[in-house]
């Protein structure tokens, strides 16, 4: 016994000596007075400042970058050029919100909502050009001018002259003092505009006032929607409150108008270095209209199609009528353009200038044709047109109950990261869209067609359910899945004798796109 403690003492005194010398050998003999002090003298040491040597020179002189430094001036010139037309727009409203009881009775509530965007000013009386969706059901709308000489902007109550809701374009006023003096920027010639063309976005992201950023042009005649169309992609960095901003060239002309990211998460979403303008040719037409008319100006052809492009009515004294088109015929290019779907024709007719002659080819008994028509203005009360005979088809109403399926708008907020559609809010046991749709699903398309809000999107269903199978496109959880919906069965053939063995459905669950 009296060994092994022996032995444990010897162990110790080794192991202390060895600490000793290594603490000696790194701190020296005053490592010792200091542990021995308990750090007291350390308290009482005199600091002694160090000695240190900074460089003085750069690695490289301006005139070994010359271009560069160029660059650097030319940069910073263009951004205080620019800078001081960019505005800033915070907004406050009152939204009503469904909501559904226990019951599944309907009941609504008022909640308060707020946004941020951004706007450019292009005109000296103050007229701001802004994306609709930034000022859409907001009732208070306030302009904050950029910073001047390190003092925060004016701010300023602006008041909504006109909207273009397809062009998702708004046009508002800033309510001046009569003392301040806006500086406009130039709209540029977007047609001009090529891929790899450098451009700077400036706008407010997250809230956070005048930011400028710089990219390229990604490509031309992009799409989010069958309403935005031939839209500039570009990698230059936009963001939630970037939208409304301008894209301008080297000579800080607007050359578009921000207005969405491309992003794959709905609740979270981020800059992947993809973002979208619509050209400015396209807004400088509406912005003529709307201060000139108080209205988008829409042009008209005067057709009503099926998908696909075929014509079934032609309205009387109509463009298309004085064109020559009859029914049955299938539009299949306008002005050059390759038709894919109706709702592209509509919304190519709807942005030609009123008085141009556009070519149309079009599909006739067998053969192709070539028609010229003079696109007139649209017309903003409902165009009578002959009645189509389809049959004893469902009432739309009747179909859309059948399909039981509720879904609301995209809210300013959801718009502005970038989503198009929108989203289930209900889904009714028993119906056809049970277990196929879930709340919470964002619904992007019908069919081939894109669908922007609700009123479209149950046109949309309605008329296709009640004649055949029918795909809906939606986001579920970040990915992409469609759910097939059957046919209505037409009112004729509801009375035959029931199938006495029905086909059950294989795979009520929605498919991942492949």
């Amino acid at each position: 016994m009296q060994q092994g403690i022996r032995r444990l003492m010897a162990l110790a005194a080794v192991f202390a000596v060895a600490f000793g010398a290594v603490y000696l050998i790194r701190n020296g003999p005053q490592g010792f007075a200091r542990l021995w002090a308990g750090g007291k003298a350390a308290e009482n040491q005199e600091f002694r400042p160090e000695h240190y040597t900074l460089s003085d020179r750069a690695p490289l002189e301006l005139g070994d970058v010359q271009l560069l430094a160029r660059l650097d001036e030319e940069y910073i010139k263009l951004t205080g050029a620019v800078v001081p037309s960019v505005v800033s727009i915070d907004t406050t409203g009152i939204r009503e919100r469904r909501l559904f009881d226990g019951y599944g009775r309907m009941r609504f509530q008022s909640v308060p909502t707020q946004g941020q965007g951004s706007g450019v000013i292009v005109s000296l009386e103050g007229h701001v050009v802004t994306n609709y969706h930034v000022i859409a059901d907001q009732e208070k709308i306030q302009v904050t001018l950029p910073m001047v000489n390190g003092q925060p902007g004016k701010q300023f109550p602006a008041t909504l002259i006109g909207e273009d809701r397809l062009l998702d374009i708004a046009v508002l006023k800033i309510e001046g003092d009569g003392k301040t003096t806006f500086q406009p920027l130039k709209f540029g010639d977007s047609s001009l505009v090529r891929p790899g063309q450098n451009v700077f976005a400036i706008g407010n992201p997250f809230g956070l006032g005048e930011t400028i950023t710089r990219g390229i042009i990604s490509a031309v005649e992009r799409s989010l929607s069958d309403t935005q169309k031939d839209l500039f992609q570009t990698d230059a960095a936009i963001n939630p409150g970037n939208s409304g901003g301008p894209l301008v060239n080297l000579q800080g002309e607007i050359i578009g108008i921000n207005s969405a990211i491309f992003t794959p998460d709905r609740d979270k979403p981020g800059f992947q270095g993809v973002g979208f303008s619509i050209p400015s040719n396209d807004v400088k037409d509406t912005l003529h209209s709307i201060l000139e008319r108080g209205r988008p100006v829409r042009g008209y052809l005067g057709v009503r199609m099926l998908e696909g492009g075929v014509v079934v009515a032609v309205g009387p004294d109509s463009p298309a009528e004085k064109a020559g088109l009859k029914e049955n015929d299938v539009i299949t290019s306008f002005d050059g353009k390759q038709i894919r779907d109706t709702t592209q024709l509509i919304n190519l007719v709807q942005r030609t200038r009123v008085g141009q002659k556009v070519a149309l080819r079009i599909w006739r008994a067998g053969s192709e044709m070539t028609l010229e028509a003079t696109i007139s203005e649209g017309q903003t009360e409902t165009v009578e047109m002959p009645e189509i005979t389809q049959g004893k088809m469902r009432d739309p109403q009747e179909t859309l109950m059948a399909i039981g399926l509720d879904v609301r708008d995209l809210t300013s907020q959801e718009r502005v990261r970038g989503f198009r559609g929108v989203v289930a809010v209900r889904v009714r046991p028993g119906a056809l869209a049970t277990n196929l749709i879930r709340p919470g699903d964002l619904i992007f398309g019908v069919n081939e067609s894109l669908i922007s809000n609700s009123i479209e999107f149950y046109q949309f269903l309605a008329n296709s359910v009640s004649a055949q199978a029918t795909t809906v496109h939606l986001f579920r959880n970040g990915q992409e899945m469609k759910a097939n919906l059957p046919a209505l069965p037409r009112k004729e053939e509801e009375k035959a004798e029931p199938d006495p063995s029905p086909t059950v459905p294989q795979d009520p669950q929605p498919e991942p796109e492949r």
